[in-house]
């Protein structure tokens, strides 16, 4: 028996551009249909109303709809108090240079008295928290956070890294700023 020759395919034609768009269209529409609002956020049917006729029987009492749960507020953002706490400037009313280096070498016991102290940066105030930056000879530049009026000036840290985490937690965001992005002894705002 001679061997037998494989048989001929037809050569393959690309599709036709009609039967191409149909099954693109097709493709399209099975994706898109499951696409729509959700079932638990769609807004529920409004529930039937009586009409008014003659009823054959009875009537059983409507059920009464329960009224939608309120959603509770999302909470609000703390808002500055006329802007005082986004940006440390200058003290009008706060302490001085002097009332902290005051503040310093007394209570606080932080420099000894016989040190040479100069007011580099500040006191610049945000809400009721000052940010100074001194100048001790033979030492690196004291960064200082206190906070209070002029009379009852609290420390609230002191040393050359200042962003500590009641600075971070309770600071004003002009106080963090100048403790825990600026540069140290930099000029504030540039």
């Amino acid at each position: 028996m001679p061997p037998t020759a494989p048989p001929r395919t037809a050569p393959r034609r690309p599709p036709r551009p009609a039967v191409l768009l149909a099954v693109v269209s097709l493709a399209l529409a099975l994706a898109s249909a499951g696409c729509g609002t959700p079932p638990e956020l769609r807004r529920p049917a409004p529930a039937p109303t009586a009409t008014a006729g003659v009823s054959a029987g009875p009537t059983t009492p409507a059920t009464a709809t329960v009224p939608p749960v309120p959603v509770p507020p999302s909470p609000a953002v703390p808002s500055p108090t006329a802007g005082t706490d986004l940006v440390a400037a200058a003290c009008r009313e706060g302490p001085s240079g002097d009332r902290v280096i005051t503040l310093l070498r007394g209570s606080a016991d932080v420099l000894p008295r016989a040190v040479g102290v100069r007011v580099r940066t500040g006191p610049l105030c945000a809400g009721d928290w000052q940010y100074t930056v001194l100048q001790v000879t033979g030492h690196e530049e004291l960064q200082v956070v206190t906070r209070g009026r002029p009379g009852a000036l609290e420390l609230v840290t002191a040393g050359t890294d200042v962003c500590t985490i009641e600075v971070r937690v309770a600071g004003p965001t002009g106080i963090r700023t100048l403790a825990c992005d600026a540069v140290p002894g930099g000029v504030p705002g540039a």
